[in-house]
């Protein structure tokens, strides 16, 4: 089973790219949150990959993110929707949005998403209230020197850094810097820009 690939960006459409890895061409379906934020064509970029395997097809559904993945499998493990639901929902709703609606029971706003009706968004919120937490970005609360923190400003400043595509370790490593710097004082804005500001450093 895939469950990653890295390779060149053969070509690229909303809802699905061709990854040309060491000659071969995989067609991999996507949705609008992965596609905004692809590189340009026949430049390099990983996707987490998950394989739906049916009777007459394999499929592969690719994200820039492990935990669009992770949202895309939790939508799709629920009765009556299938992967194209599953892809059009993450393509309407970032995962931060999702996460929330469904913490909250906001069915209104899943019920935005084409295909999504008043009985499927309030399933959505049902069967998925105990497992939202696996959405954050942080998986848990995070401590910066040993893995988990319970600042609610680093929290919602890591949130908002991995979900624009930075690597979790990566921003790890500079909110901790940050705070020795003493930018825990700040608000969430000033803190994210410090942060911007370091990982634009490399």
């Amino acid at each position: 089973m895939i469950a990653l690939l890295t390779g060149l960006l053969a070509s690229k459409a909303p809802s699905h790219v061709t990854l040309d890895v060491h000659g071969v061409g995989y067609e991999v379906l996507i949705p609008l949150s992965t596609y905004y934020s692809l590189p340009d064509q026949h430049e390099r970029v990983t996707l987490t990959i998950h394989t739906h395997v049916r009777e007459d097809a394999i499929q592969l559904y690719g994200f820039l993110s492990p935990i669009e993945k992770e949202a895309f499998l939790l939508l799709t493990g629920i009765s009556g929707i299938g992967p194209k639901l599953g892809l059009s929902v993450l393509s309407t709703l970032a995962v931060p949005d999702l996460y929330a609606a469904i913490q909250t029971g906001d069915t209104e706003k899943l019920g935005t998403v084409s295909g999504i009706g008043k009985k499927s968004a309030a399933r959505i919120a049902l069967e998925l209230k105990d497992k939202v937490a696996r959405l954050h970005p942080a998986g848990e609360a995070i401590d910066l020197e040993n893995g988990a923190v319970g600042n609610p400003l680093y929290e919602d400043a890591l949130s908002a850094l991995v979900n624009l595509g930075y690597r979790l370790q990566d921003v790890k490593d500079t909110l901790k810097r940050i705070e020795r710097a003493g930018t825990a004082d700040q608000g969430l804005k000033d803190v994210i820009r410090e942060a911007l500001k370091d990982l634009a450093k490399g």
